[in-house]
């Protein structure tokens, strides 16, 4: 997100020095408007980009048991994730994925019936290293749920 408004403020500086200079020596309203253009496309080819960036995110849940854990697998795209299933997983679990763009790291493990022990489960996402999200949950229905921004939007 800093390079887009890096270059989004570039842009319109660029922009802004042009339509002063016009106006202040005589270049017309034809060469402004080139800049302004020019200036729209880089802004429009720098949010390409990013949306089209790939990255990795490992999910990670811990606790005594789950009965299942969602997460977002990767496919699909930001507005409409495509999500996987995995059933009675053993713990700890890990799974390193692959994400476009804006696309939302997500994993949910769920224990709808806890045994004995506590039923508290820990969700936690991983990127490069860095901890995007981290919950816990413990309760008759324990579902703690792990939701990130994109690393890519800033």
């Amino acid at each position: 997100m800093k390079s887009v408004r890096r270059t989004c403020t570039t842009a319109l500086v660029t922009a802004g020095v042009v339509l002063g200079l016009g106006a202040c020596s005589g270049i017309g309203d034809e060469a402004a408007e080139r800049a302004a253009e020019k200036a729209d496309d880089e802004v429009i080819r720098e949010v390409d980009r990013q949306i089209d960036e790939v990255y990795e995110v490992t999910y990670e849940v811990t606790g005594e048991k789950a009965d299942f854990i969602e997460f977002n697998a990767g496919g699909g795209d930001a507005s409409d994730p495509e999500f996987e299933t995995v059933d009675d997983p053993a713990l700890p679990w890990r799974k390193t994925v692959k994400l476009r763009g804006i696309e939302a790291p997500t994993v949910l493990p769920v224990l709808v019936e806890p045994d004995a022990g506590s039923g508290r489960l820990t969700c936690r996402i991983v990127y490069r290293g860095r901890t995007l999200a981290e919950k816990s949950g413990a309760e008759d229905v324990s579902s703690a749920g792990c939701v990130a921004v994109s690393p890519i939007t800033g």
